[in-house]
C-alpha cells in the first residue's frame, strides 16, 4: 500500500502551511497552535515526511527533539485523515527508527492517547519507572 510513497528526514521538503494546519486544527494536543510556534518548533527539531511520489503531496509529518547522542522526544505524528489506514504511520516511524539508529540514542520518548499499538511494533513500551519520570503542566496544578 505504501508503493506510491517516500520516507524523507530533510526539513527543507516540509509543506509548512499543511502541518500547521494539521498541528493547529485536528489534533488534539496542540489546537490552536500559532503559526509562528509551529515554525520554531520545525526550526528547533529533526523532521521527518511522508510524501505521495505522483503528486509530491505532503501525506504525514513528525519531529523529534533531540541532543542527538542520549536522548529524544518525538511528537507531533500526524497522517493526513485522507490516507490513513494505508501503513503510512509505520512506514513514517520505521523511517525516524532507521533515521535516528546511527545517533545511538539511548532512549526515545513520546506520549500518545491513542496509538500504542503502532508504537509498540517499534519497540517502544509504557515508562518502565514511572516514579522516576517528572513533567511541569504549562499550568500548574495548585
Amino acid at each position: 500500500m505504501t508503493a506510491h510513497y517516500r520516507f524523507s528526514p530533510d526539513a527543507a521538503e516540509i509543506d509548512r502551511d499543511t502541518v500547521h494546519r494539521w498541528i493547529s486544527e485536528q489534533s488534539y494536543w496542540a489546537p490552536g497552535r500559532s503559526r509562528s510556534r509551529q515554525d520554531a518548533a520545525i526550526d528547533g527539531s529533526r523532521n521527518f515526511g511522508i510524501y505521495d511520489t505522483e503528486s509530491g503531496r505532503q501525506v504525514a509529518y513528525a519531529r523529534m527533539i533531540t541532543d542527538g547522542v542520549t536522548f529524544a522526544w518525538l511528537c507531533d505524528v500526524f497522517v493526513d485523515p485522507e490516507v490513513r489506514g494505508q501503513g503510512l504511520g509505520e512506514m513514517l516511524i520505521a523511517g525516524i527508527v532507521e533515521d535516528c539508529r546511527p545517533l545511538g540514542l539511548r532512549r526515545i520518548a513520546l506520549a500518545t492517547a491513542d496509538a500504542h499499538g503502532l508504537y509498540a511494533k517499534f519497540g517502544f513500551t509504557g515508562v518502565a519507572a514511572p516514579e522516576t519520570w517528572m513533567e511541569r503542566p504549562d499550568k500548574p496544578h495548585s
